[in-house]
């Protein structure tokens, strides 16, 4: 098999994204909320591998004829924002005026941070919170916290989206990779196995959700105070 067909198989594998998100947003329309999650994790697994396979083939001389970059930021806005919004909106997470106000400002900061070309720092990290909803709101689905609670969380994300502030890439900042790559890939797998079992899961998993979620939140910002980084 040559390169270039090579690279036009990861563009494929990439695409598969939009599938995934219509099935995933077809089951949050029933409100199939454990299906929506399998679905949207399948689509995180495939987004996770998909970068380092473009790299590896080089997509952008190989297979030029796609926008591969274009596509990636398409379908991470619908199952990284559009449709975690819509389920948080939907569900009873968030009551009455506070879950339009999270829904709002959820798409609409987070399509500004999509558009904005200053997302990337200099080790290929991100600069301000990289939109990552799914993962937040999945969270919030699996320990339900109160309605205050998710709502705080949700406005401050949004606003640490246009801050000076640095969050890894889990498989491209080279600094702390070592742990970030398998704090990335626990939460993954424990992610899908909550979605598994409707999040009927153990007080444990959740405890390792929260954990992970945190070291993933704060461990650019973290990088930035011991090495006094500039982005």
């Amino acid at each position: 098999m040559t390169l270039r067909i090579k690279a036009l198989f990861v563009h494929l594998l990439t695409a598969s994204g939009a599938v995934f998100a219509m099935l995933a947003m077809l089951a949050a329309v029933d409100q199939k909320w454990d299906i929506m999650w399998l679905w949207l994790v399948v689509a995180f697994f495939v987004d996770g591998i998909d970068g380092p396979l473009a790299r590896r083939y080089d997509v952008g001389t190989n297979a030029p004829q796609l926008d591969g970059v274009l596509m990636d930021l398409i379908i991470d806005y619908l199952t990284y924002v559009f449709i975690p919004a819509y389920a948080l909106f939907r569900s009873d997470l968030l009551p009455g005026w506070t879950g339009w106000i999270a829904i709002i400002v959820i798409t609409y900061t987070s399509v500004i941070y999509f558009a904005d070309t200053r997302m990337k720092t200099r080790d290929y990290s991100f600069q301000g919170f990289p939109g990552c909803w799914n993962m937040a709101v999945l969270v919030f689905f699996a320990v339900q916290p109160e309605w205050w609670t998710i709502l705080i969380i949700t406005v401050l994300l949004a606003a640490a989206m246009f801050l000076p502030l640095k969050f890894v890439h889990p498989t491209r900042t080279q600094r702390w990779r070592v742990l970030t790559l398998p704090a990335a890939l626990a939460w993954t797998v424990l992610a899908g196995v909550a979605a598994w079992q409707n999040f009927q899961t153990s007080d444990a998993l959740h405890l390792a959700l929260i954990v992970l979620s945190i070291y993933l939140v704060f461990a650019g910002i973290a990088q930035q105070w011991i090495y006094r980084e500039k982005l």
